[in-house]
């Protein structure tokens, strides 16, 4: 089984989304991990536009990435440039997988328009994270 840690900067929405999802697609082929190089809790649209697509991620917490250094990753994937910058270094020798989503928590508008952005970004993320699965998680 691999352990795969997705970073972002705060852990709200785009790590929590990812997570969600390679959850969803890897099953028991991974052992999925999520955080910021800050924590903002998870954002509620998040959860929102997740339960939209019929994944609960409402139990999931928003965690600092010092809390796993010493975990074995075999894959780190970041979601945002930010988060790749600032990406600590882990004493391992797990791959490395970038990604710059938009960050749908920035997004202005009314809130159908803020709502729409979100759904956007998640339905990539989603693309993304099934791909990923289907590349590296192979049986």
């Amino acid at each position: 089984m691999k352990n795969i840690l997705v970073l972002c900067t705060g852990n709200s929405c785009r790590s929590q989304i990812a997570e969600g999802y390679l959850r969803h697609f890897a099953r028991d082929k991974a052992t999925i991990y999520s955080a910021g190089i800050e924590t903002h809790g998870v954002n509620p649209k998040a959860i929102q536009v997740m339960a939209e697509d019929g994944i609960d991620i409402s139990k999931h917490t928003s965690n600092n990435v010092d809390e796993y250094i010493d975990n074995p990753f075999d894959y780190v994937i970041t979601v945002c440039d930010n988060a790749k910058e600032n990406c600590p270094y882990f004493p391992t020798k797990a791959e490395k997988f970038h990604n710059n989503f938009p960050d749908p928590a920035k997004a202005q508008g009314s809130p159908d328009e803020v709502m729409n952005e979100f759904r956007r970004v998640r339905d990539m993320i989603k693309g993304w994270s099934a791909d990923f699965v289907a590349e590296h998680l192979k049986d």
